[in-house]
C-alpha cells in the first residue's frame, strides 16, 4: 500500500496564509488548529484549512509546496478559489468538540516539514 503526501494551505480570520506538507492531513491540522507545536502557526493563529491536494511521490509534494509557496499572493489566492472560492474550513467535520476542545475522528501517520507564508 502506497503512502499519500499533502500540500495544504491554512489561514486565519485575517486571511494569513500557511502552506505546508505532510503525510498526516488530519493530525497535522488538528496540531495547527489546537497550537501544539510552537511558531508561525501558533503566532498567527492559522485554525483553517482551505486548500489541499494528495499524491503519493513526496519529492513531488515537496516541490509542489515550494512551487506554491513561491508564487504570489494573489496567485495562491486564486488556488483557493479555484476549489473553494468561500474559503470554507475543509477539516471543519474531522474533529468533534469534548469539555471545550476538539478530538481527532481519526489518525493518521507522521507529519513532515512545513512553510510559511505571512500575509502583509
Amino acid at each position: 500500500m502506497s503512502k499519500e503526501y499533502y500540500v495544504y494551505i491554512m489561514t486565519n480570520k485575517s486571511r494569513t496564509l500557511y502552506t505546508g506538507v505532510t503525510n498526516n492531513l488530519i493530525r497535522r491540522v488538528y496540531e495547527h488548529k489546537n497550537k501544539l507545536v510552537p511558531g508561525f502557526t501558533s503566532k498567527y493563529n492559522i485554525q483553517f484549512l482551505v486548500y489541499y491536494e494528495a499524491g503519493n511521490d513526496i519529492n513531488a509534494a515537496i516541490a509542489r509546496e515550494k512551487q506554491i509557496k513561491g508564487w504570489l499572493r494573489s496567485k495562491k489566492i486564486a488556488l483557493i478559489d479555484s476549489i473553494n472560492p468561500k474559503w470554507k474550513d475543509l477539516s471543519e467535520e474531522w474533529y468533534v468538540s469534548k469539555g471545550g476542545a476538539e478530538t481527532l475522528r481519526s489518525a493518521q501517520g507522521d507529519t513532515e516539514e512545513s512553510q510559511e507564508d505571512v500575509h502583509d
